[in-house]
């Protein structure tokens, strides 16, 4: 039997952990490469390169040859903004099981907070109309001058912020970037598989914890805020 954590607040990632987002990301990339002359890509495709961020996943979605090309990047990237602000909540919801684990740890009072590689603006949309039923502070995106998960500024921020050490705050994410992140920043990583990763990925990033539905977080971590 596996040991358990102690949590007093919980951090999620967005696309792939709360939202299911893939096919509405999938849309605005393939019709930006479309428009650009560039082949475009299945579903399962996509779930490999979402996570690292806009620039990232432009890259990816790129022939190898044009990849490195950053004028080429851009305007995919220029373009995927573009497409996405228009088309982004046609069929993103959350999954199967967060409404009622955003439900408990709401009823608990255990402070949420989201931190994601998508662009913050976009990010903080989606929290704003997908999650209005919930409280989440912070909501972090990608943002100037933060650099992007893996790197644990964003996490360790979130954790001054909400006043607990890292080792106090879970934190789940669907990729291996979401594993290190956490690991990286002290705090508890908790692997999920309904998102775009495997759990091999999950497991060799880090993760102290796989889960695969939402209530099998408590399997394995203890929330319990700190009542003044």
């Amino acid at each position: 039997m596996s040991h358990i954590r102690l949590a007093r607040a919980a951090v999620f990632d967005l696309d792939g952990t709360l939202l299911d987002s893939l096919a509405d990301i999938a849309r605005a990339v393939n019709l930006t490469l479309e428009q650009l002359g560039y082949p475009t890509h299945s579903l399962e495709d996509f779930k490999g390169f979402i996570g690292e961020g806009v620039d990232i996943l432009a890259r990816k979605s790129l022939p190898k040859e044009v990849a490195t090309d950053t004028a080429i990047v851009a305007d995919v990237v220029e373009g995927y903004r573009r497409e996405y602000h228009r088309t982004w909540n046609q069929q993103t919801q959350p999954y199967p099981g967060i409404a009622e684990l955003l439900d408990w740890l709401t009823s608990e009072q255990v402070p949420m907070a989201v931190l994601s590689n998508k662009p913050d603006g976009f990010t903080r949309l989606c929290v704003e109309q997908l999650l209005a039923s919930w409280t989440f502070y912070p909501v972090f995106g990608e943002r100037t001058g933060v650099p992007r998960k893996p790197d644990p500024a964003g996490a360790l921020e979130i954790a001054q912020i909400l006043q607990h050490p890292p080792s106090e705050i879970v934190y789940l994410g669907d990729t291996g970037v979401d594993m290190q992140t956490a690991k990286a920043a002290g705090m508890i990583a908790v692997g999920v598989t309904w998102g775009f990763r495997s759990a091999d990925e999950l497991r060799h990033a880090g993760a102290e914890f796989i889960i695969r539905t939402p209530n099998q977080l408590f399997d394995h971590v203890r929330i319990e805020p700190v009542i003044l």
